[in-house]
């Protein structure tokens, strides 16, 4: 999370409030946090000087906007550049994508590329995973409940299948023309 809160800042310096507003407006479409988990999130990163606060607002409340510091910048640019990491690829390689804007054009398709890689392994594993049920003898008392694992599996296999297709038409669309 506290990469995905420091491309925000990237984008514009903001309060919590503003924070919880943008994940509400956008990144919740893959990155769910509540705003206590956000709250956390920015205070490592300001602990750690990653952000710093821009400006305090004056009033009773002394709403505080932040930035990003350069060791912040360094340590989003070093994520991006990055082998996605996580348990959820899907998210690892959505987060990147909604900040791919934000890194120098000839850095992308590398970035996308790892993002291909990952979801190649994911699929590599989920179809050894398929051959290995294939292999096995089940009882037929667990048939029925086979069935539903099985189509589970196979939506796995489909949606890996999908990324895979969809970040390799995306990265060859930002390719260069040919001249």
């Amino acid at each position: 999370m506290a990469h995905v809160i420091l491309g925000m800042l990237l984008i514009t310096p903001q309060s919590l409030y503003d924070l919880i507003k943008s994940f509400e407006a956008g990144v919740s479409l893959f990155y769910s946090a509540s705003s206590g988990s956000i709250k956390r999130a920015l205070d490592g990163l300001l602990a750690r000087g990653h952000i710093e606060v821009a400006s305090v607002e004056a009033g009773a409340r002394g709403r505080k906007v932040y930035r990003v510091t350069d060791a912040g910048h360094e340590e989003f640019r070093s994520w991006m550049l990055g082998e996605p990491t996580g348990p959820d690829t899907e998210v690892s390689a959505l987060s990147r994508l909604y900040f791919l804007g934000l890194i120098e054009p000839d850095e992308r398709a590398p970035v996308l590329r790892r993002i291909t890689e990952r979801f190649e392994a994911d699929l590599a594993r989920l179809t050894e995973l398929d051959r290995r049920i294939d292999a096995r003898d089940i009882p037929e008392e667990y048939h029925d409940i086979l069935e539903h694992q099985r189509a589970t599996l196979a939506y796995g296999i489909a949606a890996q299948r999908f990324a895979i297709d969809w970040f390799r038409a995306h990265t060859e669309r930002l390719a260069p023309p040919d001249h």
